[in-house]
């Protein structure tokens, strides 16, 4: 769970700490449904991943990617 944490701090590029959690919150539950099997294999395969399930994820996990142009 901390490699998660860190990996989604990765992904988001936020400058602060408060400014991280949202981002956490928002893809946890869909880091851990599509992605699980990857989230050891690297920050960027875990992004990829990400991208890979772009249209199964939330809304507002979605909404965090496109905000930090991804």
């Amino acid at each position: 769970m901390t490699r998660f944490l860190f990996i989604v701090s990765l992904i988001l590029c936020a400058s602060s700490a408060s400014a991280q959690q949202p981002g956490h919150d928002a893809c946890a539950r869909d880091v851990t449904r599509f992605c699980r099997a990857v989230m050891s294999n690297g920050d960027g395969v875990v992004l990829a991943c990400l991208k890979q399930n772009r249209t199964r994820l939330s809304k507002a996990c979605d909404k965090v990617l496109m905000d930090h142009g991804q």
